[in-house]
């Protein structure tokens, strides 16, 4: 496998990535897929080779080896670094994708338009598939730790085991070729993958943590801004509400049919 190629196309994730994000890639990439090719495909190059019984039966050591190693651990830890990778090419397919859209948007209305203020922010959509490749990423993980554990019945590695299986023609002894490389190997696989589920876990709290806390800023200054306003049509109103009695406490009372009144009843102006 062309682990070279397989980096080059992870590198651009490392843009998007949040700090969680860059220790679990580097996390990845030194102590795993390094470790995996410098050191442990070594180890386990050729463990059926060194997979002894103590007996001369035709095909049974064979039968024992795959009694007891059904899959390679080394075989394994390959697919597990695959897929436990492949949410991330999720990430870098949306910049993508959103790229082609800026590109075309500008085509069409001038470079001056523009559809993202940057293209690998993560919001909206890309948000989302940020959050959901950490999901699948962490569950990749807690699988084939299970699937390691449930298959070895334990993440121990013995020197000898114990093979009944036919065609061995009683219980024979076999033994593991370089039992304590391959059990010391096989813990820290474990502690790096275990490793890489907190730092998920952790990148998954910070950015939903992260997303409710500009959520509750943006209601606050939209309540803020409310409050504003109100206050703002508040003060108007009052003054609008005060200046118009002053105005006409200043007008003199007239009686339109004061002059007629008199002029009908003389007498009465008289007597008062």
């Amino acid at each position: 496998m062309d682990w070279k190629m397989f980096q080059s196309l992870l590198s651009g994730v490392n843009k998007y990535s949040t700090a969680f994000g860059r220790i679990w890639l580097s996390v990845v990439f030194v102590f795993r897929v390094m470790v995996y090719v410098v050191a442990a495909e070594r180890v386990w190059g050729d463990e059926q080779k060194d997979f002894d019984c103590n007996t001369k039966q035709p095909g049974c050591p064979n039968v024992c080896y795959d009694h007891f190693f059904p899959i390679s651990h080394i075989r394994l830890w390959a697919l597990q670094l695959i897929f436990v990778t492949c949410p991330s090419l999720m990430v870098v397919m949306h910049v993508a994708y959103r790229d082609d859209r800026e590109k075309k948007h500008r085509a069409k209305y001038g470079e001056e338009a523009k559809l993202y203020d940057n293209t690998g922010k993560k919001h909206g959509g890309l948000w989302w598939t940020y959050l959901l490749s950490l999901f699948f990423k962490t569950g990749i993980e807690i699988v084939f730790l299970y699937l390691l554990h449930m298959i070895y019945d334990s993440f121990y590695l013995p020197r000898l085991v114990k093979c009944d299986v036919k065609p061995c023609p009683n219980q024979v002894d076999c033994y593991i070729g370089h039992p304590t490389e391959k059990k010391v190997f096989t813990y820290f696989m474990v502690g790096a993958s275990a490793f890489c589920i907190v730092l998920n876990v952790c990148e998954i709290i910070y950015l939903i943590s992260k997303r409710i806390a500009r959520i509750i800023r943006k209601m606050k200054s939209r309540d803020h801004l409310v409050a504003l306003q109100h206050e703002h049509y508040k003060d108007h109103d009052n003054v609008r509400y005060h200046s118009v009695p002053m105005k006409r406490l200043q007008l003199k009372p007239t009686f339109k049919g004061s002059d007629e009144l008199r002029a009908s009843a003389p007498n009465l102006s008289t007597a008062a």
